[in-house]
C-alpha cells in the first residue's frame, strides 16, 4: 500500500520523482517507510497521507483530538499494548473493538489485537503522532511501568545483576525498587490482564522466552537478556516457597499473588 499511495502522490503532483527517491533512500537508511521518510522531510503533511491510506484502504479517516473516549473502552486495552503497537481503542461496535492505527495495512498488528482481545477489530485511520498524542492524554502523560519498558531498560542499559541485587531476588521482602521483583510482579499482572492460563520461562543460549498461553495458542513476549535466568528464576522460587539451592530435579510450588482487586493462586514447576 505503502507504493500505490507514494505513487498517487507523484501522479496528483504532490510530490517529485526525485523526492520520492530522496524519501526511499532515507527510508531505507532509517528502516522506516517511505512514506514515514516523505513525512520527516517535509514534503507531505502526516494528516494528508493518513487520509490517503483511509481512502485506499476503504477506512475513515478519524480526528482523534475530536472525539471523546469513554473510560470504559479505555480499560479493554492495556497501556503496554496499546503504546507497543501504537493503536488506540476508539469504541466498542458490537463485541467489536473500533481501533484507530495509521497503517490500515499492518495486519500483524490487526490480527495480534484481535487474538489478544478476542473480539473482531474494525479500523480507522489517523496519524501516528496523533495516536501518540491520544494515548498520553488517556493513558496518562508519560508511560507507565510495564514488561515492555523494563524489558527494554535491561536491554538497553545493559543492567547485570550484583550480589546484592540477587539478594534482594531471594527474599520474600517486597521492595518494588528491585529491578527483578518489579519485572516478576509486571510478568505475572499482564500475563492475567491477557487472561493467559498459563506463563512460559524458558532458556535458550542467547535469551530468556516469555510466553503466554491465551485460549490454548502461546504467544511470544519480548524477550529478556540471557543475564537475567538466574534472577528471574531464583526470584519465582522464592516467591512459590521451592528450594533454591536444587537445580538438578524438577520442583513444584504454588505463588498466592494479588492483581488490581483479585487474588490468584499459581501453581509452579520448574523443570531443571
Amino acid at each position: 500500500m505503502s507504493d500505490d499511495v507514494m505513487r498517487k502522490l507523484i501522479d496528483d503532483g504532490v510530490i517529485s520523482e526525485a523526492q520520492a527517491e530522496e524519501a526511499n533512500d532515507l527510508a531505507r537508511s532509517l528502516g522506516i517507510t517511505p512514506v514515514e521518510a516523505l513525512v520527516k522531510l517535509g514534503y507531505v503533511d502526516a494528516t494528508e497521507i493518513s487520509a490517503r491510506q483511509a481512502e485506499e484502504f476503504g477506512a475513515d479517516f478519524i480526528d482523534l483530538e475530536s472525539i471523546e473516549i469513554p473510560p470504559s473502552v479505555i480499560e479493554l486495552v492495556p497501556e503496554s499494548m496499546a503504546r507497543e503497537n501504537v493503536v488506540m481503542p476508539l469504541a466498542l461496535s458490537g463485541e467489536a473493538m473500533v481501533i484507530a492505527i495509521d497503517n490500515p495495512n499492518n495486519l500483524e498488528v490487526i490480527d495480534k489485537l484481535r487474538f489478544v482481545l478476542n473480539r473482531d477489530i474494525e479500523v480507522q485511520v489517523a496519524p501516528k503522532d496523533a495516536i501518540q498524542t491520544a494515548i498520553n492524554r488517556h493513558y496518562g502523560q508519560t508511560e507507565t511501568e510495564s514488561v515492555d519498558s523494563m524489558l527494554a531498560e535491561f536491554t538497553e542499559t545493559a543492567i547485570d545483576f550484583t550480589a546484592t541485587e540477587m539478594t534482594e531476588a531471594e527474599t520474600l521482602d517486597e521492595d518494588d525498587n528491585a529491578p527483578i521483583i518489579r519485572l516478576v510482579n509486571l510478568i505475572i499482572s499482564e500475563a492475567v490482564r491477557m487472561r493467559a492460563s498459563d506463563i512460559h520461562v524458558e532458556p535458550f543460549e542467547d535469551r530468556v522466552r516469555i510466553r503466554y498461553r491465551i485460549d490454548g495458542v502461546l504467544v511470544e513476549r519480548d524477550s529478556p537478556p540471557r543475564r537475567l535466568l538466574a534472577a528471574l528464576v531464583s526470584r519465582i522460587k522464592i516467591m512459590a516457597r521451592i528450594d533454591i539451592s536444587e537445580k538438578r530435579r524438577p520442583q513444584d510450588g504454588r505463588i498466592k499473588s494479588r492483581v488490581g482487586t483479585e487474588d490468584f493462586d499459581l501453581r509452579i514447576s520448574i523443570l531443571p
